[in-house]
């Protein structure tokens, strides 16, 4: 069997760039960067699902080999969850944009918070500050 090569490689740069995107604090690119991935891992799927055939329909084949219908089914799957992923995303980012008028996702505090008192407590190189950072009172 032989693979294309400029498919693999142009999935390749899809996953690579949705990577990149996807680690955006922009709902948006974050958005561009979950499709491009889905897209590259669409196309790796089609590529590993091996050589064309005859379609997958009983009595339609003239022949040859028939093609293999799980690798379509799991891409049709796929583009499905994408596309509710793709509404949910678009919802966030909407209603981030009329609260904060930015689609920026904003630093969480509470887990930074969290991570220094389980180093302080592992680790116990420096101490924590067992006060809360809002309203200055005492953290229980």
């Amino acid at each position: 069997m032989s693979v294309n090569l400029t498919l693999v490689l142009v999935a390749s740069v899809l996953v690579g760039a949705g990577a990149y995107l996807f680690l955006s604090r922009s709902l948006i690119r974050a958005l561009m960067g979950f499709l491009l991935m889905g897209n590259g891992v669409n196309l790796f799927f089609v590529i590993g699902s091996g050589p064309p055939g005859s379609p997958p329909i009983v009595g339609a084949e003239d022949g040859g080999p028939m093609a293999d219908p799980i690798p379509q089914a799991l891409v049709l799957t796929a583009i499905v969850i994408t596309l509710a992923m793709t509404a949910f995303v678009l919802a966030l980012a909407h209603r981030s944009w009329q609260v904060a008028r930015d689609d920026l996702v904003p630093d969480d505090t509470e887990s930074a918070r969290i991570h220094a008192r389980s180093e302080a407590e592992d680790g116990d190189e420096e101490a924590y500050d067992e006060t809360d950072d809002t309203t200055g009172e005492e953290a229980r």
